[in-house]
């Protein structure tokens, strides 16, 4: 209880002793922002202690009968509750196959006019301090039970709940890794991270306290999400750090090697910032391979540029184009061999593969703007404008040119608390020449409320509490 009457961001404790951090300063006040840092995905900070907050579950563990032992581990348990509404004008919820999904496809929350627990999150963590001039180890798990696990799944791991049973609700593991410091490593260090990572780029992520709003944007909904593989970070200076990797693919496991999206893939990653903390740029291949179709295996290009005008406004800018070939097509003649569940979902409106919509080539691209501005110490507003092609139909289903703006709050009441209302706008500007769609005849045009609607406002809000 006395979380709740504890500010989010108290004023610095004069009497704390010098940070360790080698390098620059972190450039941004977390909370009420969702990170401290300039975008870095698949790595701890090189040259920072990687310090966590200690929420009320990790402070009883230190003040119960072995506090001191668990201090010394920096092992820590911590997670949240995030829960959500909205209200929308689709209203076509449809049963069956759509699984009342009249919302789609925005995510995560696909079902109109509903309460949804979108997660419940566990961490287990310790993580690296990577201010050491000796090796020093760290750790995630995570579990997820909620909506927001059908955007997670690893096809190979746990995956029947969606692709077979579409279940609305469910579990997910979307970070198991182990972290290696290596400080005589490259010029000043060397990050090694060995497991299931969050895919790299992106503003936003699957976790509900690190996005700017409530919802996701489209851009976000429909490129990779989780990769399982070995991923090196080298800080080659203040201001430049390279990553790269090399992985299953995109939401594949090592083992599933039944799926063509199976198989080697790259990653190499880039990151800059300037010496006055206003510039950050963080971008690369977030995945390469031959590019032939399989579960969710598509070859994304992808940078984001962050600009910090002021202690006030913030801009966050990301723009990335994706690509496959060898698509089979799902009214085609190529007699390739789809997943059962494939073609079972093909009316489904999930977003972690790839729909046969299309035969053959088929590519992606998408722009998206963030602008903060903060107007309390705990509170900022942000607007959300972005342009989503799905240009054969591939990632939705529909061939369509999307436009979606949002407006929001995000408000830290207190220390454990974080309430984020919104207003978002979606609407399909037009279909290319007919193709895609999930059957023929319908207008790709229509895509909102099952095929009846060009466009759709939501009214949302989600409730995040941190133990």
């Amino acid at each position: 209880m006395e979380a709740l009457g504890t500010p989010s961001n108290p004023p610095p404790d004069t009497n704390a002793p010098p940070s360790k951090r080698k390098g620059l300063p972190a450039p941004f006040d977390s909370p009420p922002f969702p990170s401290a840092e300039w975008q870095l995905g698949g790595s701890e900070v090189i040259g920072d202690q990687n310090l966590t907050p200690e929420y009320p579950l990790m402070q009883a563990i230190y003040d119960g009968p072995h506090g001191q032992a668990w201090r010394d581990s920096h092992i820590k348990f911590y997670g949240w509750e995030d829960f959500s509404g909205n209200v929308s004008t689709s209203r076509n919820a449809a049963v069956g196959a759509n699984g009342q999904a009249a919302n789609f496809p925005e995510v995560y929350d696909q079902r109109p006019n509903t309460l949804e627990q979108n997660q419940f999150v566990l961490y287990i963590e310790r993580t690296p301090d990577e201010t050491l001039e000796t090796p020093d180890w760290g750790f995630r798990m995570s579990w997820i039970y909620g909506l927001d696990y059908r955007y997670m799944i690893s096809r190979g791991w746990n995956d029947a709940q969606l692709l077979k049973r579409n279940n609305f609700d469910g579990m997910d593991d979307p970070m198991m890794y182990l972290n290696l410091w290596l400080p005589k490593v490259g010029p000043e260090g060397c990050n090694l991270t060995l497991g299931r990572i969050i895919s790299a780029p992106d503003i936003e992520s699957q976790l509900a306290p690190n996005n700017p709003m409530s919802s996701h944007s489209l851009l976000y909904g429909f490129d990779p999400y989780c990769q399982w593989g070995l991923f090196a970070t080298f800080k080659l200076n203040q201001n430049w750090t390279v990553q790269g990797g090399i992985c299953a693919g995109n939401d594949v496991t090592p083992w599933e090697t039944q799926d063509p999206g199976t198989q080697p893939s790259g990653m190499i990653m880039v990151q800059w910032q300037s010496d006055n903390g206003k510039w950050g740029f963080y971008g690369g291949d977030n995945n390469f391979n031959n590019a032939h179709w399989g579960f969710n295996n598509i070859q994304q290009e992808v940078f984001t540029l962050v600009y910090k005008a002021s202690d006030i406004v913030t801009i966050q800018h990301e723009t990335w184009y994706m690509f496959q070939d060898q698509c089979p097509g799902q009214f085609s003649s190529t007699g390739a061999v789809l997943p059962a569940e494939i073609v079972q979902n093909q009316h489904t409106p999930y977003t972690d593969a790839s729909l046969p919509v299309h035969p053959g080539w088929s590519h992606e691209w998408a722009t998206l703007n963030y602008t903060t501005f903060r107007m309390r110490p705990n509170l900022f507003f942000t607007v959300r404008n972005e342009l989503f092609d799905d240009c054969q139909g591939q990632r939705t289903g529909y061939a369509n040119l999307y436009d979606e703006n949002s407006i929001g709050f995000t408000w830290w009441p207190n220390s454990i608390m974080t309430i984020r209302p919104e207003l978002r706008y979606d609407r399909a500007l037009g279909t290319h020449g007919g193709q895609g769609g999930p059957t023929p005849g319908i207008d790709e045009a229509k895509p909102f409320d099952d095929n009846t609607r060009r466009q759709q406002f939501t009214l949302q809000m989600d409730i995040i509490y941190h133990f």
